[in-house]
């Protein structure tokens, strides 16, 4: 990479900061997962920044829905692959560096292969499965997790797994939040998220990002910083310093049952299964194969309207949103035979 600092005068011209501080962000590699509403920001500053190598994980496709957040997308790419969109576009901003499209789902059969090559995670995601599997391979593998969480007005922010001198090493997700249901706990499609909200805290889990690797500052580790924006006020709670947590295995991702849009077009005029559209209005109005449109925020409530006397098989735009709602109907109903439908909407018009 060319030593070529001009871009990056201002923050040359930092007190303690200098070329050779530029070197470390320039050697750093750095894998964001979740290239959404905090990914965004976050993925933007750090490419502007000079961070060397930058891996953005993300099996899902630009939505509508989301475009008042996920700042690096536009209507036009609407169903398109979120990594692919977005590392594209960092590259353009900056050339200097190396940008990697992960476009495949974490699991526990892939994630430790996915970040061995990676000196720091950031959790950009929006689900506490993902969450929990990311901070347990960063224990294992002895690497830092900067975390980032949203939910109408409110953000947190910390930074897990630093490991000090005498080996021990700072809090994890574990520590602060040792057994979570998160059945219970509404995502943005349902509880709603301030745009703004995301941008800032985005940006705040880069800042940690760039101080970890500068040595300037001091880390959110062993803390949790809370911020409302509502009323700008902001809190830094204090954690234990040391983990208590032992963790010597990751959890097992949950298997989900799917079914291909090859099998499914062979029976669907059979009425073999009973269909279930977990996407927006909006979306099932577009287009849709049929079936009952009941939103993914809105399945909890209404499972009551499933017909189980036969196979359900549940669909959305890409798959993702269909396997939370099959994980949902199976945490209540563990005989229940529903399926997702591999690759959603997408794969369905591509098959056309």
């Amino acid at each position: 990479m060319p030593n070529d600092f001009t871009r990056y005068s201002c923050q040359l011209a930092l007190p303690g900061f200098n070329e050779a501080t530029q070197q470390k962000l320039q050697k750093a590699k750095v894998l964001i997962v979740g290239a959404g509403g905090l990914g965004c920001p976050s993925a933007l500053y750090l490419t502007a920044s000079g961070i060397g190598t930058i891996g953005i994980a993300d099996y899902d496709v630009v939505s509508a829905s989301n475009l008042h957040r996920q700042v690096l997308y536009n209507h036009a790419e609407v169903g398109l692959q979120k990594s692919v969109i977005a590392c594209k576009k960092l590259q353009e901003q900056n050339p200097g560096i190396q940008l990697i499209s992960i476009d495949e789902k974490i699991t526990s059969k892939n994630v430790m292969e996915i970040i061995q090559d990676y000196d720091l995670i950031i959790d950009c995601t929006d689900n506490f499965e993902t969450k929990y599997l990311l901070n347990d391979a960063c224990v294992l593998s002895n690497k830092v997790m900067v975390y980032g969480a949203i939910y109408q007005y409110e953000g947190q922010v910390a930074v897990f797994n630093v490991q000090h001198d005498d080996g021990t090493h700072s809090p994890n997700f574990r520590d602060l939040f040792p057994n979570v249901n998160a059945s219970q706990i509404p995502n943005c499609a349902e509880g709603g998220v301030m745009p703004t909200l995301a941008g800032i805290i985005g940006c705040l889990q880069a800042n940690e990002v760039i101080k970890h690797f500068t040595g300037h500052g001091e880390l959110l580790a062993g803390k949790i910083m809370m911020l409302d924006v509502n009323t700008l006020q902001s809190r830094i709670i204090k954690l234990k310093s040391v983990s208590k947590t032992i963790i010597a295995d990751l959890p097992e991702s949950i298997d989900i049952p799917v079914i291909s849009v090859s099998d499914l077009k062979k029976a669907i005029d059979s009425d073999e299964y009973s269909l279930v559209d977990v996407r927006t209005f909006q979306e099932h109005t577009s287009f849709n194969i049929g079936g009952t449109l009941i939103p993914l925020n809105y399945l909890e409530k209404n499972i009551s309207l499933l017909n189980f006397e036969k196979p359900v098989v549940l669909y959305c735009a890409t798959g993702k949103r269909s396997e939370e709602a099959v994980k949902l109907i199976k945490s209540k109903f563990p005989g229940a035979n529903v399926f997702s439908l591999n690759g959603g909407m997408k794969e369905w018009e591509r098959a056309l």
